[in-house]
């Protein structure tokens, strides 16, 4: 997938990385006349009574030959290299569209801290490779290419063999640190993906750590994970610092013996000494691009070691099937669960076992039950977060997986147990993000949700940013903002997953009054923990080990003297039963 999309992006702008090519050529020529003009210069300066206009006219030649690399340069970098930050941005928007389509169960077992890695480092890699590293590796091999072949015309091709013989001894060693550098770049990429786990971890819980004053002990796990990384990166410099000084000894090498041979070819006079120093300009010429296309082969390696993470990803297939073909929410509906058994991927347990139930449009159900019970799984697979087999849940007339993932999503309203806000002003909160609400529409919905009057006490209103997560409001106000932003979709289903746990109980009763005017005719699920929040329920089923146990009113629930009845006492008398337990 990632090659695919590179592919791609080159044919999309083949025009600019063609004409960057030409200008790379064009300028790679360029830099080849100078030693040749310097040794027609050498010779013409060592004759006796040489004409000063010849001169000027090489040293005119030496500044177009300067202007004109500069200029073919400053193109090709710019063609070429800047089309790099251009797949960049490509990669980065496509691993991100990736990240938004894959399913819940793929980040159940992935670390945002590694996430982080493939975004950054692993994507930065890759346009290293694509961008300035290819453009190199194509500059250094045309130079070296041409200066070659006026080395063979300067003096003769067993002279130029003779002092190039360390080449292809560079070339192996090239190839050689370059898989070992592969092999070690994975290695810092996983250490970079751990301490940006453990960032990510510490600012996140930084109150928590506080609280249990382990301040000490997190930063001595950092260090630990600091010195890995430190290690795993001089690992891979210390191979990587092979190259350089190698190429510039072998170099060294030619260069004796060019000195050696060369020099007494010039006071034999089988070689003018403009040719011997145009020689030696060529072979210098070649050492900087042989240099680099070592340091470019260590680029490359990493490049196609974060290519084959990011594919890792790419290649991940959605769990959770589109498959349907209406694309609206119905009007006229209602909700139809039937025999429904879920388990989720390598459980051992059913998380839900043969649940039935029928949820008119309009009425308002409420689901308690202990921890782990399977209520939020309930609404998961009504949301469709997990795959759902035929049959098993119906809206309407058609059987869930008939429907457009954005569809039927579209129709619910879902306040998770988990109240994300993001770092952004409290209106932005509510709209989330959407430009067709307008600010009447956000201050009623906030209204309704009870969470107005505490914005409005707030230094800037609406308009007031929040920290990270919404760290610098209260937890009950989250939650407000959170059902403020599910209400301004006036949804078809509202789901409520333990929204009120953090409210107190006149706030509840307020929203819950708020909740029966606005939603009218429109299907409401409240998952609590609190009895006092579904009490008012048109029917209510209490979830025990993945199994409907008891469903009814609040009454009838009373009635019955199971589980529903024992909370109740619990929660309004205080008197504990044997074995009850508290959500």
């Amino acid at each position: 997938m990632g090659k695919k999309i590179i592919i791609g992006f080159m044919k999309d702008h083949k025009f600019s990385y063609i004409i960057g090519i030409l200008f790379m050529l064009l300028s790679s020529y360029i830099q080849t006349l100078f030693p040749k003009v310097l040794g027609n210069t050498v010779d013409i300066l060592k004759t006796n009574g040489f004409q000063p206009n010849a001169v000027y006219v090489n040293i005119a030649y030496i500044l177009l030959i300067a202007a004109g690399t500069f200029v073919c340069t400053f193109a090709w970098r710019n063609l070429v290299i800047g089309k790099g930050r251009s797949l960049e941005c490509l990669l980065r928007e496509k691993l991100f569209d990736q990240f938004q389509r894959l399913s819940p169960e793929f980040y159940s077992h992935r670390k945002t801290g590694d996430l982080i890695a493939y975004a950054i480092n692993d994507i930065n890699a890759v346009r290293q490779t694509f961008g300035p590293a290819a453009a190199l590796a194509i500059n250094g091999i045309v130079v070296c290419v041409i200066s070659i072949y006026e080395m063979v015309q300067t003096i003769n091709w067993q002279f130029t063999l003779f002092a190039l013989f360390p080449i292809p001894l560079i070339v192996f060693f090239m190839f050689y640190i370059g898989r070992i550098v592969k092999k070690r770049f994975r290695k810092v990429q996983k250490t970079f993906a751990a301490i940006s786990d453990r960032v990510n971890e510490n600012i996140t819980g930084i109150r928590v750590i506080k609280a249990y004053v382990q301040e000490d002990k997190e930063v001595e796990r950092f260090q630990k994970l600091n010195d890995q990384m430190v290690e795993a990166n001089m690992s891979m410099v210390r191979v990587s610092a092979y190259l350089a000084p190698a190429i510039e000894l072998c170099f060294t090498v030619s260069f004796v013996f060019n000195l050696i041979w060369g020099g007494n070819m010039v006071l034999k006079g089988s070689i003018s000494l403009g040719d011997f120093v145009a020689f030696n300009g060529y072979l210098t010429i070649i050492l900087a691009p042989v240099i680099s296309i070592g340091q470019v082969i260590t680029i490359i390696q990493r490049g196609m070691a974060s290519l084959g993470r990011l594919n890792e990803i790419f290649n991940v297939k959605p769990k959770v099937k589109e498959g349907g073909s209406i694309a609206r929410f119905p009007e006229q509906y209602s909700i139809t669960i039937n025999a429904l058994s879920f388990s989720y991927p390598e459980a051992e347990k059913e998380a839900l076992s043969d649940i039935s139930l029928e949820i008119p449009q309009g009425h308002t159900l409420g689901i308690i039950g202990k921890t782990g019970s399977g209520k939020s799984t309930l609404v998961n697979l009504l949301l469709k977060m997990y795959n759902v087999d035929r049959g098993k849940i119906v809206i309407g007339e058609n059987d869930l997986n008939d429907f457009k993932l954005k569809a039927l999503r579209s129709g619910f309203g879902f306040v998770p147990q988990d109240n994300f806000l993001f770092s952004a002003s409290i209106a932005e909160n509510i709209r989330f993000f959407k430009d067709s609400y307008s600010d009447d529409d956000v201050e009623r919905a906030a209204q309704d949700s009870c969470v107005h009057q505490n914005i409005m006490e707030l230094p800037n209103g609406f308009e007031t940013i929040l920290g990270e997560r919404g760290v610098n409001i209260s937890g009950g106000q989250k939650q407000r903002v959170s059902i403020a932003r599910a209400l301004i979709k006036d949804p078809e289903v509202l789901v409520l997953d333990d929204a009120l746990s953090a409210v107190d109980t006149v706030t509840e009763a307020e929203i819950l009054l708020n909740l029966r005017k606005v939603r009218k005719n429109k299907t409401t699920l409240i998952i609590a923990s609190r009895i006092s929040a579904v009490m008012e329920a048109d029917e209510i089923i209490v979830l025990d080990q993945g199994r409907i146990s008891e469903r009814g009113t609040h009454l009838e629930l009373l009635e019955q003297g199971g589980l529903y009845s024992e909370i109740y006492d619990f929660q309004f008398k205080g008197e504990k039963r044997p074995g009850n337990q508290a959500c």
